[in-house]
């Protein structure tokens, strides 16, 4: 971790900044006088667009471009506009799964209403065995992570002996909430499969801004299959974690978002 503080950054519109600092050891202006993660700060900053809450209350209109994403991060995880399937970024990479299972390559024209991604460096390397199932899993990664209290990209490797996963059809205006978009989702079995999981973890006090705990979307080598991942058995596989401090969130500037009621909800994460 370079960061010798863990910085929370929401962008607001009309360029209004809150900046939150949360530091087991606040040294202001620190950073800036010895030169301490000045070198390459957004390769520790996890990107976020729009709110989970917001996508749960069925804001689904995208408001940032994959072309501005891609300037943001390599690895990632998102939807489109109108919750037009399951967004996967690996190395680069950007990849769109569908109601029909099948990948497809994504324009940067296309928009997101709701994303996550940073520039993936690997801290830590581990390798949890087979037969693991996705509970089981993550309770082997929750004794792996470092401290309860920061962000982390998760990066999967290798054979899967199975993986469940998901899509949700594109939604129509005016826009279901996610639990009735969910409903008609798409559950895709895939057995003894080689490809890549990537998502985050996020610390439990993330409340309505994002989903506590991890979110994992899947891809298979040969980018023909994957989703959002709602089961899985391990194979061999190799797990890769970057440690994450910093967190920057673009709220949407449209003026559907500024007057959506975005109370919290007890409606199920994506």
């Amino acid at each position: 971790m370079n960061s010798p503080y863990n910085r929370i950054v929401i962008l607001f519109p009309f360029s209004m900044l809150l900046v939150v600092f949360i530091a087991g050891a606040l040294l202001t202006g620190c950073a800036q006088e010895s030169g301490q993660g000045e070198a390459e700060p957004d390769r520790e900053t996890l990107y976020q667009v729009s709110t989970l809450g917001a996508l749960k209350a069925g804001f689904y209109d995208g408001d940032v471009s994959y072309t501005e994403l891609e300037k943001r991060g390599d690895v990632g995880i998102g939807t489109f506009e109108g919750l037009d399937g399951e967004m996967i970024a690996l190395d680069g990479a950007f990849y769109q799964i569908k109601n029909d299972g099948k990948v497809y390559e994504v324009s940067g024209s296309a928009l997101a209403p709701f994303a996550m991604i940073t520039f993936f460096d690997a801290d830590l390397v581990t390798q949890p065995g087979g037969g693991l199932n996705y509970q089981e899993l993550q309770a082997y990664l929750d004794t792996e992570l470092p401290s309860p209290n920061i962000f982390y990209a998760i990066k999967i490797e290798g054979r899967f002996d199975h993986v469940q996963a998901r899509s949700v059809p594109a939604q129509e205006k005016p826009y279901p909430p996610l639990s009735e978009a969910i409903a008609n989702q798409a559950v895709f079995e895939l057995d003894d499969v080689e490809g890549t999981m990537v998502g985050f973890w996020c610390p439990a006090y993330v409340g309505d801004i994002n989903a506590p705990g991890y979110h994992l979307h899947f891809i298979t080598a040969d980018c023909g299959a994957g989703g959002h991942v709602l089961d899985l058995r391990l194979g061999e596989v190799t797990v890769f974690i970057d440690e994450t401090p910093d967190f920057l969130m673009q709220l949407p500037e449209m003026e559907e978002f500024q007057q959506a009621d975005l109370e919290p909800s007890s409606q199920p994460s994506p």
